[in-house]
């Protein structure tokens, strides 16, 4: 088990925070603790397959996996392993066991403070939503690449999957002052309580983190150059961030067109996947 990191104050600058925190320390879901301390009793019938339908489902757990398979790997030029299940293909089950052999939990860091704790769970169900919205798409369009976009758009927002764990009371600043004028921006909110824009924090310990090139592109904001899959993360991370509250969002319109042209359907039918995919 690792200290708990509480931020009260932000740090000078992106480096600053990007100090505070180490993959090896991330917590996981409570479900996800459950699930491997079940697998881990029948660990010779486990495979690599099993297992990644639990880590792959944990944001926090895809990452420290994703970084110590990255750390593995880093003398080894132009070596990446891009997806859960290739990354526990690459590891073996015994190892995976030996080296996540424990864990702090993510909800019960936040038990003290109920408020932080419903904000990290919507960040959460966001995250799942746009996941599903992404390979949605993917599958769709017949990219070869599906998995690695539904872990782009799940992995898209971990860095304020962090701020309401290590840093709830800046989190729970930033959520009212959204609340109380919808029309700011997130970007110039957290510039204003943190000093930094998260999606800088996310993009620069991706890198620090050894995290697969590829990844580290579909989730970057101000990425120069767009590609389809670029546009398929980014729209699902969109349209879920819209549709969160409801479909009746003044802003999905413009998601519903933008996500027919990528997917070469009708408005009508853009809409029909769109609600067979959150039904799912």
């Amino acid at each position: 088990m690792h200290a708990r990191l509480r931020i009260e104050q932000p740090p000078r600058d992106l480096a600053g925070w990007a100090a505070l925190f180490r993959p090896q320390a991330l917590p996981v879901l409570a479900i996800s603790a459950a699930t491997l301390d079940e697998l881990r009793d029948h660990e010779d019938t486990v495979d690599a397959h099993m297992l990644s339908e639990t880590v792959a489902a944990d944001p926090l757990l895809t990452l420290r996996l994703l970084a110590h398979v990255g750390h593995l790997l880093r003398n080894r030029e132009g070596t990446e392993v891009e997806t859960v299940t290739a990354a526990l293909v690459m590891m073996g089950i015994p190892p995976f066991f030996r080296h996540f052999g424990s864990f702090d939990v993510a909800e019960e860091q936040l038990a003290d403070l109920p408020e932080a704790l419903d904000g990290f769970l919507a960040v959460l169900r966001r995250s799942h939503r746009a996941a599903r919205f992404a390979i949605g798409f993917a599958v769709h369009r017949m990219d070869h690449d599906a998995p690695l976009i539904h872990e782009a758009a799940l992995l898209h927002d971990f860095a304020e999957l962090l701020l309401w764990l290590h840093a709830p009371n800046l989190a729970l600043r930033i959520a009212a002052a959204q609340a109380a004028d919808p029309t700011l921006r997130s970007a110039v909110v957290q510039k204003e309580v943190l000093g930094i824009e998260l999606a800088e924090l996310q993009h620069l310990l991706m890198q620090q983190w050894r995290l697969p090139g590829l990844l580290v592109q579909l989730t970057d904001d101000h990425a120069t150059r767009s590609t389809p899959q670029l546009r398929n993360v980014l729209l699902a991370i969109r349209v879920a961030r819209h549709s969160s509250q409801g479909w009746d969002n003044a802003a999905l319109p413009d998601d519903v067109r933008d996500i027919a042209d990528l997917l070469q359907l009708s408005a009508d039918a853009t809409i029909r996947l769109l609600r067979e995919i959150d039904e799912d």
